[in-house]
């Protein structure tokens, strides 16, 4: 990207919250934090000072699939992130004071999570969206899970998935790809083993209704349905399904819930993809009194994409959305990095602009009606509410 000046480099490791035993859930978050809190040669503080003395920032995150490590520096300080990455994936000190130190941490975060409803109510709706399974299950873990992860199972996690067959290394920004190959190759080039095969079952989506008393001024609801995987042929449509549903300010239920109404201040839709499966939902937070509108809003939301012709003006204005905010997240190194990475990923290639722009551009309404058709069944919605039912 010869605009910029700063470079982010990230290390994918293919290994998130689905791919692990249930007795040690969260442990792929646990080993995130953990991997900071030194390595062999540098103490947390010395991470911390030496990527702060260049202006960089050191960060990483988990999810149900993968686990992140990153850095943002100036182009000139590429070889010393690199190093720092490295150094945190292949030597990491995981004394047991610093085990029990962040499990105090990783704990707090848990309870955070619970003292939000907004926040927690995903959780729960993915718990019982795909009961049983290790998509339903928090990336953070629970109580009970963090409590029985002890040094031996995260050596044995880093043995069994932290591995470079399920490593991949991205980068974007101000770089020459040849120089990005050296530093790899002379940091990560010696490192040899293979993870343990992945061959989980995909999950199976439980359509109820589930509520959680609590003592709130709002009452939140996540009210969701089967998404598509993430390589599926019809994947544009699925973004443009959520672009006019509740992504934007111009989109229908925001304009209907909120701007008409004034029956919520947050009311958002968004997708999860995976290998095997995904979902649309719809997030809102709204008063007792008004939740039963607002459920009708949304359903009819869903009702009006489904049975009747789909608007053209509409149609187009969400494909120049989808476009414009595609265009404007490249400009972000941080944002091409994670790109290139999710497409190694999820189809072993990278993609072109232009490619990715077609692929919009050819979404017929056709295509496009016929998604909503097959998935938004009124009986294949699952409903999550976290609050006070009137």
């Amino acid at each position: 990207m010869v605009q910029v000046r700063s470079v982010s480099i990230g290390l994918w490791v293919r290994a998130g919250s689905r791919w692990e035993p249930a007795r040690t859930a969260g442990i792929s978050h646990f080993i995130e934090h953990l991997l900071f809190k030194g390595t062999e040669s540098r103490s947390a503080e010395e991470i911390a000072r030496t990527i702060d003395g260049v202006g960089g920032s050191l960060d990483a995150f988990t999810s149900r699939e993968n686990t992140c490590f990153y850095a943002k520096v100036l182009g000139e300080h590429l070889p010393l992130a690199v190093d720092l990455l490295s150094d945190l994936l292949l030597h990491p000190r995981l004394n047991p004071e610093d085990l029990e130190r962040e499990r105090r941490v990783v704990l707090e975060e848990i309870k955070m999570v619970e003292d939000d409803p907004d926040d927690l109510i995903h959780d729960l709706f993915a718990e019982q969206f795909w009961s049983g399974h290790p998509l339903g299950r928090p990336v953070l873990g629970s109580r009970q899970t963090l409590a029985a992860i002890d040094r031996s199972a995260v050596l044995e996690h880093l043995r069994n998935y932290y591995q470079p067959d399920r490593v991949i290394v991205a980068a974007a920004g101000d770089l020459e790809h040849d120089r990005v190959v050296e530093l790899v190759v002379r940091a990560l080039g010696e490192w040899r083993g293979c993870a343990l095969p992945i061959n989980g079952a995909s999950p199976v989506s439980h359509l109820a209704v589930h509520h959680e008393e609590r003592d709130s001024a709002q009452l939140h609801l996540v009210l969701g349905v089967d998404g598509l995987p993430y390589s599926h042929p019809n994947r544009y449509a699925f973004f443009l399904q959520n672009a006019i549903l509740g992504s934007s300010m111009s989109s229908r239920l925001f304009q209907e819930v909120r701007e008409k109404r004034g029956l919520a201040y947050s009311i958002y839709s968004y997708q999860a993809s995976f290998h095997d499966s995904g979902l649309l939902a719809i997030y809102a937070g709204t008063s007792p009194e008004s939740y039963a509108q607002v459920i009708s809003l949304i359903l009819a939301a869903w009702k009006s994409l489904r049975e009747e012709p789909v608007d053209l003006e509409e149609f187009r204005r969400a494909k120049a959305q989808l476009k414009g905010s595609l265009l404007l997240g490249l400009e972000s190194t941080s944002s091409r990095m994670t790109r290139l990475a999710k497409a190694e990923i999820y189809f072993q290639r990278a993609f072109d602009l232009d490619e990715i722009i077609r692929g919009i551009d050819n979404v017929s309404p056709e295509t496009f009606s016929e998604l909503h058709r097959s998935l938004l069944q009124p009986e294949r919605y699952a409903l999550t509410t976290i609050g006070h039912l009137p």
